[in-house]
């Protein structure tokens, strides 16, 4: 049928690409803001969320595509589905290891609302969610914070948790020397604090109040060490490639992760060893994230307990961003209209 007898009104899709992104700008605050709700929706159950599917191509690199999908009610009102890649080599390229696309949907009609550039959206939706998992779980005085990766995510962490935390030691380790270094760089003027690139992971994390991990491994290597943890802090592992040991859950008060049904199944992740050996199970799980948001659970309780917050990355924490871009790209006029239909 052409469009000139299609029955229906016409369809148009908003389109926001990397500089519609960029120029929305949302704040720190409204970034948080709008994942907050969104996990606090999840807890209430007010949601729907698919285990994610992995595409592995065989192309002859190193990398997959992450197909995440979701639905959120409310004001939002939107089913949305991403499609992201992760390809180890990129730098190699100058391209950086994460490409995405966020698609939404009328969830009513199936009718395409928005197409997304969700590579920075996936870096700070991720940010985002190891902040909000820090709000409530870690110490409140938390004042140093080691960090080892310097991939997109690693930024958004570091600043949004300093954004919560104004630490006064930030360290940042990861494999290759340019990168830690410039990463420290960068961070240390965007914060406008010092922030110290170290030559090893203990060095990076022991003593640390708030541990994350987002390694970058070809294979599982365990890196970082259940000795370093500081009793009472905080520790966030959610590198796709396991980098810690079998016995990190055994020194936890309590065990966290973002989305069960995720957690329990698939083939990557940083704490499949533990599921697949029953450390980390339904029996010893404490909540999701979004049950403590919502006030169903408990987060921390006091200063003595040692936490693991283990997050893989929720549908819910892109829709919900990708929403707060629509609105605030609406309203500076951002983005691009595309007929559809």
């Amino acid at each position: 049928m052409s469009a000139s007898h299609s029955p229906h009104s016409p369809i148009y899709i908003t389109y926001l690409n990397r500089f519609d992104i960029e120029a929305a700008a949302l704040s720190d605050a409204e970034i948080l803001a709008a994942i907050e709700a969104s996990l606090a929706m999840q807890g209430r159950a007010e949601t729907v969320i698919e285990p994610r599917v992995h595409l592995e191509p065989r192309a002859g690199v190193e990398g997959h595509f992450n197909v995440l999908r979701g639905w959120i009610g409310g004001a939002i009102d939107a089913a949305g589905v991403k499609v992201v890649g992760d390809f180890v080599d990129n730098y190699k390229q100058g391209l950086p290891s994460e490409f995405g696309v966020l698609n939404l949907f009328d969830p009513r009609t199936g009718a395409p609302k928005a197409i997304l550039d969700a590579s920075g959206i996936t870096d700070m939706r991720t940010g985002a969610v190891t902040a909000i998992g820090a709000k409530y779980l870690a110490r409140k005085g938390s004042k140093v914070l080691g960090h080892i990766g310097a991939r997109g995510t690693a930024y958004w962490n570091v600043r949004l948790l300093d954004h919560l935390f104004d630490f006064d030691a930030i360290r940042v380790h990861s494999r290759r020397p340019e990168s830690r270094n410039g990463f420290a760089e960068r961070l240390s003027r965007d914060l406008g604090k010092e922030v110290i690139a170290t030559d090893d992971w203990q060095a990076c994390v022991e003593g640390a109040d708030i541990v994350v991990e987002a390694s970058r491994l070809s294979a599982p290597t365990p890196l970082l060490k259940t000795e370093w943890i500081k009793p009472g802090a905080l520790v966030v592992p959610y590198g796709t490639m396991s980098a810690v040991e079998l016995s990190l859950t055994d020194i936890m008060s309590k065990l966290v992760v973002d989305d069960w049904g995720q957690c329990k199944g698939g083939k990557f992740g940083s704490l499949r060893a533990h599921v697949e050996a029953g450390k980390l199970s339904e029996q010893t799980l404490h909540a999701e994230l979004g049950q403590i948001v919502a006030g169903l659970k408990p987060g921390r309780e006091n200063e003595d307990e040692t936490i693991l917050f283990w997050h893989r990355g929720l549908s819910l924490s892109d829709i919900a961003l990708g929403h707060a871009f629509l609105r605030k790209a609406e309203s500076i006029g951002a983005g691009h209209r595309l007929r559809y239909a």
